[in-house]
């Protein structure tokens, strides 16, 4: 049995934070509000991964209200969210990711963020790919003030 799993999140980008993307620390004048680390990469994969799974949320496991999760490693939480799937039954199979933002470019950085996924999910390098693209100057991200990203995984059952 396979399922899949899409996975949303929009983070504004504001100054003074880091901007992370799936554990990688990139470069840049201005990084993710949120109330955990705000890597929005990770987060869209812990609901891509919840959903394929059907185990909830992210908000709903790791609630923005709980102080327990001020300034938390998202890509703790996605470790927490894994574990969570394969003591479910299921594993990743794939993971396809799409990264908006103006700036910075996520092409420089593609390959170490692939390995940090890869690594945290136990899948091969081949079975996670990630992209960035631009929102062409459109909206909030188009003009630079937010990053969004949309995650799609494929679960097959243990």
């Amino acid at each position: 049995m396979i399922k899949t799993g899409l996975g949303y999140d929009i983070h504004r980008l504001i100054k003074g934070r880091r901007f992370l993307l799936g554990g990688v620390e990139i470069p840049f004048s201005k990084g993710e509000e949120g109330h955990s680390d705000g890597d929005a990469l990770a987060h869209a994969v812990c609901d891509a991964l919840l959903g394929a799974a059907a185990l909830g949320d992210i908000g709903e496991l790791f609630p923005p209200s709980d102080p327990a999760y001020k300034d938390a490693d998202s890509m703790e939480l996605l470790r927490n969210v894994f574990a969570r799937v394969k003591k479910s039954g299921w594993k990743p199979v794939n993971l396809d990711c799409v990264i908006i933002c103006e700036k910075p470019k996520v092409l420089p950085f593609r390959d170490v963020i692939r390995n940090s996924l890869a690594k945290t999910l136990e899948v091969p390098l081949d079975c996670v790919f990630v992209k960035g693209k631009t929102a062409e100057g459109l909206g909030h991200t188009g003009k630079g003030r937010a990053v969004e990203v949309l995650a799609q995984c494929l679960l097959e059952k243990i």
